[in-house]
């Protein structure tokens, strides 16, 4: 599915409801932003609930990537 958004003047988009609605995204959430192969991908992070165990390769994966995020905002 796709959605045309307008960038407004400090580079803002709104995310259409249709979108939120389809994705749970609420007030306050939290998205990933990545520019891929000349596109502009956001996702909703994939953040286990708390106290729910995950695996090895898992944790790894979530210990990485909020690594890469804190260089990233150095």
């Amino acid at each position: 599915m796709h959605f045309l958004v307008k960038v407004g003047r400090k580079g803002q988009i709104t995310l259409p409801k249709e979108a939120r609605d389809m994705l749970a995204i609420r007030e306050n959430d939290y998205l990933v932003l990545r520019v891929e192969d000349g596109r502009i991908v956001i996702e909703k992070p994939e953040i286990p609930e708390p106290g729910e165990p995950v695996g090895e390769e898992e944790y790894k994966r979530l210990i990485e990537e909020l690594e890469e995020m804190r260089r990233k905002w150095r």
